[in-house]
């Protein structure tokens, strides 16, 4: 079957520029896991220096005791996001794959932070159950049909005020099209489920690949 093309959400000119005026995040080990993700395939699924910049500075705003990290894959947004962790805070990342365990350790402990990370293979609707953390900020970039499963299960865990940020929520700008695949479907469900929740308030930015803002009231 033939891949559908879709138009960008950002013109290309336009994300050049972006990228020629913003500070990347710009550690030597992350351009190593960067290599190495691309080595091991899937180099799509990585987060990279433009969106790591957001998230790393979203949690340097928030300055999280707790974050949670749905879908960690190699550990470059685990990287980002623990940057602005408290000096004794943690990240709990999961990821399904046991073949990424451990993939980034060597890249946390070049970067100080291997004492801040906790990875947690395995299905996160079952690991989420079993969590007792009061969260700060929460990261979703897992399977997108299972986003209001994620949504659900994490609320009550996050603090009044606390951030979720939602990764990939246009879907390569296919949720205007006519019609959707199923991941997709599960994308414009997750934001309409959002948009209509009277718990939390929201923006959804087209930031990278869609990135929808969630605050708990």
């Amino acid at each position: 079957m033939e891949e559908r093309k879709f138009d960008q959400i950002t013109p290309r000119a336009i994300l050049e520029y972006c990228y020629d005026h913003s500070k990347m995040v710009n550690a030597e080990a992350l351009k190593r896991l960067e290599v190495r993700t691309r080595e091991h395939g899937q180099i799509k699924m990585l987060s990279g220096p433009y969106l790591g910049k957001f998230l790393s500075m979203i949690s340097s705003i928030i300055r999280p005791k707790y974050i949670l990290e749905i879908g960690g894959f190699t550990g470059y947004g685990t990287a980002c996001l623990a940057m602005g962790l408290q000096e004794e805070g943690k990240i709990i990342s999961i990821e399904k794959n046991p073949e990424l365990k451990g993939f980034a350790d060597d890249i946390y402990e070049d970067l100080g932070i291997s004492h801040k990370i906790d990875q947690r293979i395995g299905d996160a609707r079952d690991i989420i159950s079993t969590l007792d953390y009061s969260f700060d900020l929460v990261f979703i970039d897992a399977a997108k049909r299972q986003y209001i499963d994620y949504f659900e299960m994490v609320l009550p865990c996050i603090r009044k005020g606390g951030v979720i940020l939602a990764d990939n929520t246009l879907w390569k700008g296919s949720l205007v099209h006519p019609t959707l695949d199923k991941m997709g479907e599960g994308l414009d469900g997750f934001n309409k489920h959002i948009k209509s929740d009277t718990r939390v308030d929201n923006i959804l930015m087209p930031l990278d690949d869609g990135v929808h803002f969630i605050i708990k009231k």
